[in-house]
């Protein structure tokens, strides 16, 4: 009995080790497709229904623009990597204070990431290129005090990024003719030299829907559609384009390859198309919605780069799980949804509905283990540990 308690004993230290390595080296992003979980709205799921309704839908990776407490505890123990938000608001706060940088993180970040797998923090949203120019020169040392505040707590696994529209950018057609603003340059310069430093990516919020919209007599929809097309060619990087998400990103490669960025990596941290918009917004429909979020499933699916770096697999949040009423502007804005607030799809392109909590079965199996955020190999290690007690049994 004493080989028999040991062997055991040693089986079950292995599995639990090899469990908490697998929780520290988790990667920031999953596979290729993520998901934006917004919440200006009144009328959508509870959070703990969202839960449900991802792990359903297998989105593993996802994206809120804030940090509310009853979604962290929401997400604890279910798996799913989560990328939480600090809103512009706080920006200017966290940048002029070390300290109030560090109790956040400890607060917000530190208390829960030991049961919810908070893989990054997204500092502000669209900061360069927007109206605000003190906002656009706090947010270095916002970035700056958070990651030394992650440093300082030992969360060296959280990954510290910002998300950038279009407007950063200047001369974008053709790809490779691409440029940083003169306007955004020396402030983007001083952040992207500190992602270089922490090994952050880009991250970029691309929309070939807004670009269609500004221009339809000069773009072909089906080529911001994913759809069958001619396409353009860029002449200097000799290069062909079949959509337009694609002619977006390395627009943005050409960028950093000109600030002086070459092996940074480009993250789509939104795209999506309006399934609903106002009468000038002709380009907003259900089925153009669909196309779009249809072909661009497909096109991460095959986990390829882009004409520039096609060795770079692909990665991209889909903005968003739901239409958010509250939010201002066009119509469209409240309608980029793959869900309805009900919990009903907007359009089909693969994914279920949500299920009431009753109807959820609480059987345990491998199926189930794995939903819940237990990934293959962790089951992989349980059956050997189980069959080498089976073999020393049998001794």
């Amino acid at each position: 009995m004493t080989n028999f308690r040991l062997l055991f004993t040693l089986l079950l230290l292995l599995f639990l080790i090899y469990v908490q390595i697998g929780d520290v080296s988790a990667k920031p992003f999953t596979g290729t497709y993520g998901i934006n979980y917004g919440r200006l709205a009144d009328n959508i799921p509870s959070p703990k229904d969202v839960v449900r309704l991802l792990k359903a839908a297998k989105l593993k990776n996802v994206r809120i623009y804030d940090f509310d407490h009853n979604v962290l505890n929401a997400f604890r123990g279910s798996g799913l990597d989560l990328v939480i938000g600090l809103p512009n608001e706080r920006v200017k706060d966290l940048s002029s204070s070390a300290d109030t940088a560090y109790t956040w993180v400890k607060e917000n970040v530190q208390n829960y990431i030991k049961d919810t797998n908070i893989v990054g923090i997204a500092v502000g949203n669209e900061v360069l290129g927007g109206g605000d120019l003190d906002l656009q020169t706090a947010l270095f040392g916002a970035i700056q005090n958070i990651y030394n505040a992650t440093q300082r707590l030992k969360l060296s696994g959280v990954q510290i990024t910002t998300a950038h529209s279009q407007a950063v950018f200047s001369n974008s057609y053709p790809p490779s003719s691409c440029i940083f603003k003169e306007e955004v340059a020396q402030n983007m310069k001083k952040i992207l030299d500190l992602f270089k430093e922490m090994g952050s990516p880009f991250c970029l919020n691309a929309y070939p829907f807004l670009a269609y919209m500004g221009s339809p007599d000069k773009i072909d929809i089906n080529y911001a559609l994913f759809n069958p097309t001619d396409g353009i060619y860029d002449e200097k990087w000799k290069l062909h384009y079949d959509n337009m998400l694609d002619a977006q990103i390395d627009a943005a490669y050409a960028a950093l390859e000109d600030a002086g960025f070459n092996k940074m990596e480009v993250i789509v941290t939104e795209t999506g198309w309006a399934s609903r918009g106002d009468p000038n917004e002709a380009a907003a429909t259900f089925e153009n919605a669909r196309t779009y979020n249809y072909n661009l499933k497909k096109r991460l699916a095959k986990r390829k780069g882009t004409p520039r770096r096609p060795k770079s697999m692909l990665k991209a949040y889909i903005f968003a799980l739901f239409n958010e009423k509250d939010k201002p502007g066009p119509t469209s804005e409240r309608n980029f949804g793959l869900y309805k607030p009900d919990g009903t799809i907007t359009y089909d392109i693969g994914f279920p509905a949500l299920k009431s909590s009753s109807s959820v079965s609480s059987h345990l199996s491998i199926k189930g283990l794995r939903s819940q955020g237990w990934h293959w190999s962790y089951i992989s290690v349980l059956t050997a540990c189980a069959s080498a007690l089976f073999l020393f049994l049998r001794l």
